[in-house]
């Protein structure tokens, strides 16, 4: 199997697959811009005016701080600004700013704050976004302490971003989710259809189906039911003037039949009415052969059968014939089969190797979920590999006693099942046929 190039491995192989996936790219790149133009745009500023109001409040504490540096006028100010600023400060005389790592969070809103306070501080602060769910932590180095100030998240972004962020993915899901109702249903007329074109093809009587999905999916199923009803009409059309005709062939070959047993004893003929009945059951012969071929299975339909009960029915009457017939089945192998069909088609594959071998070997397994195969070996002397193909032509494998049409006749009842058959060299020495047939 060819490898795919490595942008289709990742495309889906169904129609409905692709199909929402062609919705879906072009939902989620729209999606994508309108969150980008926000994010870059309004998020942007509203962030950096937020976190702007922020740093000038705090540096706004801090001068009066230096203005008023009485212990009391301090408490003052600090008290002052968190009524007014909802800013909780706590001043720490004497200590030293810790080094802490440096810890980015979802959004501009930290990139903002450090650069608002660099800008507007200009003194050395940290930010401690993870300690505290509610509030961010801010320690700023001051010549006498460090400032820590607890400022409410709420304060340093908008909560409109995760509105919109909302309305982004369920819009997004709403409209995938109807698209791929509305895909499904319709693929769904597709896959109908396809497997009523399958079930034909192999044989199978599915009747008409019922045209549903658009209006081009309507035409095809409506396509398909004239296409059967044609099929359906020549062959039975074909099968009633074979049949006319091979009654009125039959009636003069047994006119011959007749005359030639009602001729008097002689010892002179007796050759002679000898060859001549052989070559009128042999005429009779082909005819049947050929009236099978013409009309393929018939009307005969598809239904549950154990496929070991017919290659049972197989060996025996090849055991009947005088053929050497060793059988390998296993005990229950039950399968979709026009069982008179298959039942011919195995019959002519061991008429063939009985004729040109003196063991035939008649097998059946299952091959995998959903094949069963099916072999004739024997120990003749085989097909040369550049001849198993043009032996299932018509007549091209004609040979004596037989009519040349025994492997094409196979082959149609095994294809008209959707399965195949091959010619193989045989373990035994011989010629192999191998028949997979669908479950």
């Amino acid at each position: 199997m060819p490898r795919l190039p490595p942008a289709k491995r990742f495309v889906p192989r169904s129609l409905l697959g692709r199909s929402l996936l062609i919705i879906l790219l072009p939902l989620v790149l729209s999606q994508a811009v309108a969150l980008q133009i926000f994010y870059g745009s309004h998020l942007d500023v509203i962030s950096r005016r937020l976190t702007g109001s922020v740093a000038s409040e705090i540096n706004y504490t801090i001068e009066l701080m230096r203005r008023f540096p009485d212990a009391a006028d301090r408490a003052w100010v600090l008290r002052t600004a968190h009524q007014q600023f909802d800013l909780e400060m706590r001043l720490e005389a004497g200590a030293t700013l810790p080094i802490e790592p440096r810890v980015n969070v979802l959004g501009p809103m930290d990139d903002d704050l450090e650069a608002a306070l660099a800008q507007i501080l200009r003194l050395p602060f940290t930010m401690d976004w993870i300690s505290d769910p509610q509030s961010v932590l801010i320690r700023v180095q001051l010549s006498d302490g460090v400032l820590e100030i607890q400022a409410p998240r709420k304060r340093l972004y908008t909560s409109t971003i995760y509105i919109f962020v909302l309305w982004l993915v369920g819009s997004s899901a709403l409209l995938f989710g109807i698209a791929a109702l509305f895909m499904r249903n319709q693929v769904r007329a597709i896959r109908r259809l396809a497997a009523a074109a399958e079930a034909f093809g192999m044989g199978r009587d599915p009747g008409p189906i019922k045209p549903e999905g658009a209006s081009e999916v309507r035409k095809a199923a409506a396509a398909f039911n004239r296409m059967q009803e044609r099929i359906r009409r020549f062959l039975a059309q074909r099968t009633e003037m074979l049949a006319g005709v091979s009654h009125d062939l039959r009636t003069p070959l047994t006119r011959l039949k007749l005359a030639l047993a009602m001729m008097p004893p002689d010892e002179n003929l007796r050759q002679d009415v000898a060859d001549m009945t052989a070559d009128v059951n042999e005429m009779e012969r082909m005819i049947g052969a050929y009236l099978a071929f013409a009309r393929g299975e018939g009307k005969e339909q598809a239904e549950p059968v154990n496929l070991a009960a017919v290659l049972e029915e197989v060996a025996a009457g090849a055991r009947r014939a005088g053929a050497d017939v060793v059988l390998d089945v296993p005990e229950n192998l039950t399968l979709p089969l026009r069982v008179d069909a298959v039942r011919r088609a195995v019959t002519n594959l061991v008429d063939n190797a009985r004729r040109h071998a003196t063991h035939v070997l008649l097998a059946a397994a299952p091959l995998g979920t959903r094949n069963v195969q099916v072999t004739v070996d024997d120990d003749g002397p085989g097909i040369p590999p550049d001849r198993r193909e043009s032996v299932f032509r018509a007549f091209e494998s004609d040979a004596t006693g037989g009519t040349g049409l025994g492997l094409t006749i196979a082959r149609d009842i095994v294809r008209a099942h959707g399965g195949e058959i091959m010619l193989e060299d045989s373990p035994l020495g011989g010629l192999r046929a191998r028949i997979r047939l669908p479950v």
